[in-house]
């Protein structure tokens, strides 16, 4: 069903009408493999957690958490350093086809449901989905600060080119 590290297929015929919960832990080769397809150093104790619940003429609705401990290089000192990820899931699911398109006038908040793929959903790409989304593009780690290098005539600003090309205008 998906190229993605970790894939879980969940058939809509199976979900019984109290719901369904699943707990998601990859193992240490998955772990690696999805924090490669995420971009960061490393990805450890991830556990996504998901109840999964009928919704509608054959919908279903999917909420729970995805947590893990992400290795990310500081943006500011390249260290590397760990920071936990928590991102809670809210997923509405129909099938293909029957989801209302979104009328800007009406509702503009408007998210549409994902669609059911021949009769499932995934909740392995569900959980890269929300770990890809929670990690943070500017990673700072702890205490880093930003002090940008002294001016002066050893270290000229970087704009100081900018500045003689205005005067030679």
């Amino acid at each position: 069903m998906s190229q993605l590290p970790l894939s879980h297929a969940v058939q809509v015929a199976e979900v019984p009408p109290s719901g369904l919960d699943v707990v998601l832990k990859p193992d240490a080769a998955a772990c690696a493999a999805l924090a490669a397809h995420a971009g960061v150093l490393a990805l450890s104790g991830l556990t996504a957690r998901f109840h999964v619940a009928q919704e509608g003429a054959g919908g279903l609705h999917v909420t729970g958490t995805v947590e893990a401990m992400v290795r990310q290089a500081c943006g500011v000192t390249l260290d590397p350093f760990d920071a936990p990820l928590h991102e809670p899931v809210d997923v509405h699911f129909a099938p293909a086809g029957t989801a209302r398109d979104a009328d800007p006038e009406e509702d503009e908040a408007y998210d549409p449901p994902d669609e059911i793929v021949n009769g499932a959903i995934d909740l392995g790409a569900l959980a890269n989905e929300f770990l890809t989304l929670g990690i943070d593009p500017y990673p700072r780690k702890p205490g880093a600060v930003f002090e940008p290098p002294p001016e002066g005539p050893g270290n000229p600003s970087p704009f100081s080119a900018l500045t003689k090309l205005k005067r030679d205008e």
